[in-house]
């Protein structure tokens, strides 16, 4: 079911990278269990065989993502408002160029994110993109390219489901690439990948 244009733009805002952003933090929770825009928490107790990155990490200082909402006051929209489509399509073609984090290239890294599959061979995902927040994509339109990851596994994998929560391990790229579920901006080997678990405390 696709949203009304006022009811996205309000579902984007809410999915930004801010303090208001609530994060999921139960142990081994199915997508089921999750609400549009949930974030997910760090881990503490990460391994130190990669670095653990957060999805503001992403982000070169100095950019801004409502840059393209400069002006427009959205809770005076309404679907039938020329202006509202016209919005979505600036945010839509600015997102889609967000640039991305170049200190990151060639770093190895780990971070936690939903899964948006890209590619199946029956049971088996070769690519996903993952994302920074549950719906991306999917329940919403696509973040940012530089809030997207489009991840290649080393090995295909399977029992992996839309939306679940994963920590994927491996090379950062700088990388943009357009998909049918989004333009991402970066791609990842994935060397590993493991369910998320709520960090310990």
């Amino acid at each position: 079911m696709q949203l009304s244009l006022v009811v996205s733009f309000f579902a984007l805002v809410a999915a930004l990278p801010g303090p208001n952003v609530a994060h999921a933090q139960s142990k081994g929770q199915s997508p089921a269990e999750y609400r549009v825009g949930d974030r997910l928490a760090k881990d503490k107790a990460a391994s130190q065989a990669y670095r653990q990155i957060e999805w503001d990490d992403l982000i070169p200082k100095g950019w801004d993502p409502m840059a393209a909402f400069k002006g427009l006051d959205l809770a005076r929209l309404k679907d039938n408002d020329p202006k509202a489509q016209e919005a979505l399509e600036k945010m839509r073609s600015a997102w889609d160029q967000a640039p991305v984090e170049t200190a990151l290239n060639g770093q190895r890294v780990r971070i936690a994110g939903f899964v948006v599959p890209l590619e199946r061979k029956g049971e088996q995902i070769l690519e996903f993109l993952l994302v920074p927040y549950f719906g991306a994509c999917i329940h919403v339109p696509p973040p940012p390219a530089n809030q997207i990851i489009h991840v290649i596994p080393e090995k295909p994998v399977t029992g992996m489901r839309t939306m679940d929560a994963m920590w994927v391990s491996g090379t950062l790229k700088l990388d943009r690439s357009e998909t049918g579920m989004g333009v991402s901006g970066y791609r990842l080997r994935g060397e590993a990948l493991a369910p998320y678990t709520r960090p310990k405390t």
